[in-house]
């Protein structure tokens, strides 16, 4: 079968690159708005009988996922042989369980809404729990960042490393990191009043003298991670630097980080940056997602893409 690659407006930056690496052009579409904003968009050009990939990262504002949703249901319709969607940063994935009454499990309903378009298999990158692929009836490749980061730090001098977790939750993604590169793990455990708002944090472990690397999936507001960086810096570390899949940094992110003690934050293009810092930099997950798509083209191994640790 042919493969197609198409592309939502919001991640046509990615697109472009991963389209580049896998050396096909991406596809031609084009996107209508009926006078009220509805939505319409066309793909230009056949996708019967073809592999098709959607790229598009489902981030505020909803219409992004509502676009994917729709280019989908076009391809079903135009009777595409099978249909993937490659989501870099799948939103609404930090409600995954209902930890209090009336509240959606939104991660849940978002994978029942892409099956329901006409998907036949996911692809992206680090979920914010590991447990969302059980909320897809369809086969999910779950690309791991540690297949962009650890080839960076290995040329790096990390003898005085020490990798951190920013709360309990992370500690199996921060110790992936320190079981790799054999250093020590500590954690900043934290409470919070509400979300996006976090009342109080302590530090289990020594950082004295260490140059601390911490460990997340999202960086939203980077107030857990300016705080941790805070506190790290207070009970003795030399430095603190972050590494954060998905930076979301929304509110006062930028300005937060500025004028913390973070030495610098290193993110993946899976959203796009709102603004430059001299604290953020990029690495890109294009040739990743671009060797994922050939793999599953070819029907070869995804798994081949990860690090061991």
């Amino acid at each position: 079968m042919d493969v197609k690659l198409f592309s939502g407006i919001s991640s046509e930056y990615l697109a472009e690159k991963i389209a580049d690496f896998y050396g096909f052009p991406l596809g031609k579409k084009t996107l209508l708005r009926f006078s009220d904003g509805e939505m319409q968009p066309i793909i230009n050009e056949s996708v019967r009988g073809s592999y098709v990939f959607f790229i598009q990262s489902t981030f505020a504002p909803a219409e992004n996922l509502l676009e994917l949703l729709l280019l989908i249901d076009s391809a079903k319709r135009a009777s595409a042989g099978y249909i993937t969607a490659v989501i870099p940063y799948f939103g609404y994935a930090r409600q995954d369980r209902k930890d209090k009454p009336r509240v959606p499990i939104s991660a849940k309903l978002l994978a029942k809404m892409i099956e329901a378009a006409g998907a036949n298999r996911i692809m992206t990158m680090d979920f914010h729990a590991d447990q969302i692929q059980g909320f897809f009836d369809i086969p999910v490749d779950h690309l791991k960042s540690e297949a962009i980061y650890i080839p960076y730090f290995k040329e790096q001098d990390l003898s005085n490393v020490i990798f951190a977790s920013p709360d309990v939750g992370g500690v199996k993604r921060a110790r992936t990191y320190a079981k790799y590169f054999e250093r020590e793990l500590v954690i900043c455990d934290k409470y919070r009043k509400r979300a996006n708002e976090v009342a109080g944090m302590t530090v289990i472990g020594d950082v004295s003298g260490a140059d601390v690397i911490l460990v997340d999936d999202i960086v939203d507001t980077a107030g857990t991670l300016c705080r941790a960086a805070d506190i790290l810096i207070e009970k003795g570390a030399k430095s603190v630097r972050a590494i954060c899949t998905h930076p979301v940094l929304s509110g006062k992110a930028y300005e937060n980080i500025e004028n913390s003690k973070i030495q610098e934050v290193i993110v993946c293009d899976t959203l796009p940056l709102k603004q430059k810092s001299k604290k953020i930099k990029v690495l890109s997950t294009a040739k990743l997602f671009a060797r994922a798509i050939r793999n599953t083209h070819e029907h070869r191994s995804i798994s081949a893409l990860f690090v061991d640790g």
